[in-house]
Order: structure tokens, then C-alpha cells, then sequence
């Protein structure tokens, strides 16, 4: 077949053609593989100790099973599917419980009480055993502007914790700090409660950093910010004998000027590239930011429609960067007014207060899910059981569907295809595939509930359709 353009031109074109789309695969890697935290805890930090995470658990398993003592009560405190049908008698909850360890998965599934059972036992299985996921030794907000004295004190005996932690394993997966911000107010204390931390707990730990460290950068306006902090990264690894490039850090998104600068253009991919690759993740403060909008009190939550705004443009800029990224705090608390010995009477109100603050903010999570924001922060061991409800009830709710569906797509390899009244296309099964991901990921699914798709956990973590019906070509 004759071909009117020439062996030499195409090359030349498609050399130049190359680089651009190299280039532009450098710019978009897509996510990262590596296990992402469902929250992040800020607490103040003059209140770290090294059992951090056994402290959590305690009080967070305490909490749930004080006041929502069965799946039942669980259930209607977050109104989960089915909870209309739950029993109020105790005598018919346990009796239920026991029928439904006796129902297959199938007849489970059917049954009105299956989510309030099934995340109810999912729950406290997580809050015994990892209740906290990601822990920020907070010096901004959290700890507040003291003397040079009191901070540097801190910072010495929150890097000297730990160092404790490392050694004797107690630290939660993932660990960092929040420093004051670089403005020209706030950068000389910023720097030097990360010198004085790093460098202590370097000291005190042989060398050693605890596992997934990272350093949060708040109220960043100006790409000159993280790149300053890349910089003092550098100066902090060669003088301290770190391993090049393991501290890395985090920012905030906190004003509008971190949305749409002076330009009109949103700067959140220069902050990245001014980091050097040292950031990983992109935060989101929702009271500075909806602050920064002039929003009164009562309304800054997260569902706010100014922060959706933020939300889907800090999406947009920084999708397929693999920077992790991660909503705000309700600052609701659920904590009863009553303390001490409580007369029945005490019981009653103080659940009702936990029970609305619950709600609430599982609401909010449940809202920053369905807008693609996994993580979120946490600010009290009360909010960890309906920061793992809201998680665990999203994923489980569509699992069963997810199941026939990309068990149904990957055999027919990607050809478009109608389950019931909803149409699969190529773009869907990647979808499908991220829902499963997120899932295993959270502690929502086992891996032996994954291999119900027909896929192996090898192909899961692919995390590519594409290259799964690929290799299942090849086979």
C-alpha cells in the first residue's frame, strides 16, 4: 500500500512527538500504589507520648461500645440502609445477631440488618486493632503560639516520644509533624522546631525515622514556601547523615490565593514542582479556608459549597500526580456534657449528643467520599468510629454490585456490556477496579472478599485495567 508520507518525516515528527508525551507522562505518573491512610489525627504536641496508637484504641473502642452497644442502636445512630427494620429489644437483637453468624454470605446480604451487622463487626475489629492510621504532632493550631522556651521544650520531648515509639514499636503506620508556616511571621519558629525535633529524634533514634514520616506545611500561598523547606531538607539530611530524600512533606490547602492566584491560574502543581519531589500529599484546612471566604461560623463545615469549589479545582490540578489528598475536620465533637458516674438520665442525654455528633460527621465524610477525597482528619478518639462507619458503609454498600460487575467485565474482556439497567464501558472497569483498591485498601474488604471478582490480588494491585485484560491475553 503506498504511503504519502515519508520514513524520515514521520521519525522526525514522531521523535519530536515522543518527548512531548514523555514529558508529559513525568508530569502524570497516576497514583501511587503504596497504602494511603482513610485519616489523619492532629493533636497537640505537648499531649504525644509514644502509646499514642494504644491510647487511641482504647478510647475510641470505649466510646463506640458505651454508646451504641449493639449493631442495632450502631445502626440507627447513623441511620445506615436498612436501619428502619432494626430491632429495639434486646432479647430480638441478640437473637438476630446469632441468625445472621448463621446465614450464608448470600442470605446475609439480603437481610435489611446486613450493613448495620457487618460494619458494626468491621468497626471495632479496626478500632481494636489499628484505630489510628496516621497521627500529625501538631505545632500550629493544635499547640498555639507560645514562648521560644515552651516550643523548643515541645519539640524535644515530642521528638524524644518518638524515638520511644520506634524502638518499642508502638508508633501508629504513619507519623509526621505540623510546623508553623513559612510566612515572613512565622517561618524563623517554623524552622526551628523542625531543626530541633528532626535533629533530636535523629539523635535519640540511632539514626532512624519512623516509618511513612512527613512534615506538614500549613498556609501555603507562594511556591517559594515548600521549595525554602526542600531546601532546609537537603541541609538537614547531609548534616544529620539522613538517607537523601527520606524526609518528605505535606501542604495545606488553607486560602483562596492556594486555588486561584493573582493570575487567575490555580498554582497547586507549582507548589508541587517547587518541592523538589519531596511533597506527597495536598491537605485541605476547611475553617482557614472557608474563613478566607468570609464565611460566619455556623457555616463552615465541609459540605459548604465554597469547599466543594476547592475540592474539584485541587482534583483537577493535581489528578494523576500520585499526590495523595486529603479533606478537612468536623469540629463537632461527640463528647457527652456529662462525666463520671452518669444516672440513667445522664446516659440518655449525653448519647443523644454523641449520637447527632456522629451523624454529622458522617455526613461529612460520607460527602468528601462521594466527591473522591479518601482521607480526612480526625481531632479526637470520639470520631474515630464514624470516620471507619462512613468508610466501611460506602465501600460495602455497592460491593455485591461491584462484584457481578468487574467479575462480568474482565470476562468478556472489555467489551461494552449491559448489567441490568447500567452500561459498563472501558473507562467504568477502571473505575470498578479503584473501588476495589480503595476498599482493601481501607480495611472496608478482606482480600478473600476481593478474589470474589475472579481476579488475583497480583492483578488487583496492577491497578490497571488495562494491563490486567493484557495479561490475560497472554495467558
Amino acid at each position: 500500500m503506498q504511503l504519502t508520507i515519508s520514513k524520515e518525516k514521520k521519525e522526525d515528527l514522531f521523535g519530536k512527538l515522543k518527548k512531548a508525551n514523555l514529558d508529559f507522562r513525568e508530569l502524570y505518573p497516576g497514583d501511587r500504589s503504596d497504602r494511603q491512610p482513610v485519616h489523619t489525627v492532629y493533636g497537640g504536641a505537648n499531649l504525644f507520648k509514644s502509646n499514642i496508637a494504644a491510647s487511641f484504641s482504647k478510647a475510641s473502642l470505649n466510646t463506640l461500645l458505651s454508646y451504641a452497644p449493639n449493631f442495632a442502636v450502631f445502626g440507627k445512630a447513623f441511620q445506615l440502609r436498612g436501619y428502619e427494620s432494626l430491632p429495639t429489644e434486646a432479647a430480638e437483637i441478640e437473637s438476630l445477631a446469632a441468625a445472621m453468624e448463621k446465614m450464608s454470605p448470600e442470605e446475609k446480604s439480603e437481610h435489611p440488618a446486613y450493613i448495620s451487622y457487618e460494619v458494626y463487626k468491621k468497626v471495632i475489629r479496626k478500632l481494636e486493632t489499628e484505630a489510628l492510621e496516621d497521627f500529625r504532632i501538631d505545632f500550629e493550631d493544635g499547640f498555639g503560639n507560645r514562648s521560644d522556651e515552651e516550643e523548643d521544650a515541645t519539640a524535644v520531648k515530642a521528638a524524644t516520644e518518638a524515638a520511644k515509639g520506634i524502638a518499642d514499636k508502638t508508633l501508629p503506620p504513619f507519623l509526621g509533624i505540623r510546623i508553623k508556616p513559612f510566612t515572613e511571621e512565622m517561618k524563623e519558629r517554623g524552622l526551628r522546631t523542625l531543626d530541633i525535633f528532626v535533629s533530636t529524634l535523629v539523635k535519640e533514634s540511632g539514626g532512624k525515622l519512623p516509618d511513612n514520616f512527613v512534615v506538614m506545611l500549613p498556609k501555603v500561598t507562594i511556591p517559594e514556601q515548600p521549595q525554602t523547606l526542600a531546601n532546609f531538607f537537603d541541609l538537614l539530611e547531609d548534616n544529620l547523615g539522613i538517607e537523601k530524600g527520606s524526609l518528605k512533606m505535606e501542604m495545606m490547602v488553607e486560602t483562596t490565593q492556594a486555588i486561584l492566584d493573582i493570575d487567575g491560574i490555580n498554582p497547586l502543581h507549582r507548589f508541587i514542582r517547587a518541592s523538589h519531589g519531596r511533597c506527597i500529599a495536598m491537605h485541605f484546612g476547611t475553617y482557614d479556608y472557608t474563613a478566607s471566604c468570609n464565611i460566619t461560623a455556623v457555616y463552615q463545615q465541609m459540605d459548604h459549597p465554597v469547599c466543594d469549589f476547592a475540592h474539584h479545582m485541587t482534583k483537577v490540578a493535581l489528578a494523576h500526580t500520585g499526590i495523595w489528598l486529603s479533606d478537612g475536620a468536623t469540629n463537632i465533637m461527640p463528647i457527652g456534657p456529662n462525666r463520671g458516674e452518669l444516672s440513667n438520665e445522664e446516659y440518655l442525654e449525653n448519647q443523644e449528643v454523641v449520637h447527632m455528633a456522629w451523624k454529622k460527621g458522617y455526613d461529612h465524610i460520607r460527602h468528601s467520599l462521594w466527591n473522591g477525597f479518601y482521607q480526612g482528619w480526625d481531632l479526637n478518639p470520639a470520631q474515630l468510629p464514624m470516620r471507619y462507619t462512613a468508610v466501611y458503609a460506602f465501600f460495602l454498600e455497592s460491593y455485591h454490585l461491584a462484584v457481578d460487575r468487574l467479575s462480568t467485565f474482565v470476562d468478556k474482556a472489555a467489551r461494552a456490556t449491559l448489567i441490568g439497567d447500567t452500561f459498563d464501558d472501558a473507562a467504568t472497569g477502571q473505575g470498578l477496579l479503584n473501588y476495589f483498591l480503595r476498599a482493601l485498601n481501607s480495611g472496608a474488604i478482606t482480600e478473600e472478599e476481593v478474589l470474589a471478582t475472579g481476579l488475583t490480588l497480583e492483578e488487583i494491585r496492577t491497578r490497571s485495567f488495562k494491563k490486567i485484560l493484557e495479561g490475560r491475553k497472554r495467558i
